[in-house]
């Protein structure tokens, strides 16, 4: 089941694209996130609404907040696709142990082996406001998040 809205989101601990560790508690006090799990690099779909995010993610750094996208991808392809696609926002890797993130949040698919499409949006106090989960082949809708920050 996944996290609810008024839940204090996990924090976790998972390295980016460049190999770096990025830690959710680390945004406390400082941004609000989007929290953005994904099936896998290079699919369509995703690539989709990664790369909508990519060109409007001044709609998310204007309102104060951080965006991180996760999925199950090894931080080696996801650096090749990071850089493929000019993503300018950590790339994590929920590799190993495979799917501990995704399934903290209630959005591993066990059967497939990959996180199901979910977005969390947390804020400063690390309290998740707003939710969406959607099946593997259904894009999300990026202006919903920006109408969610809004009301933060």
């Amino acid at each position: 089941m996944a996290i609810e809205v008024g839940d204090k989101a996990p924090d976790f601990e998972l390295k980016d694209n460049h190999g770096a560790t990025v830690r959710l508690s680390a945004f406390r006090g400082a941004k609000n996130v989007v929290l953005l799990f994904y099936p896998f690099a290079f699919t369509g779909v995703c690539t989709g609404e990664l790369c909508d995010l990519r060109d409007n993610l001044p709609r998310f750094s204007d309102r104060d907040t951080q965006v991180l996208a996760v999925s199950n991808d090894s931080i080696h392809t996801l650096r090749v696709f990071g850089e493929q696609e000019g993503f300018e926002y950590p790339l994590l890797s929920d590799f190993w142990p495979h799917g501990n993130t995704s399934r903290a949040y209630g959005v591993f698919d066990e059967g497939k082996g990959c996180a199901v499409r979910g977005t969390f949006i947390v804020d400063k106090e690390g309290v998740v406001r707003w939710t969406v989960v959607n099946g593997l082949p259904d894009a999300r809708d990026l202006n919903e998040y920006v109408k969610a920050l809004d009301t933060l």
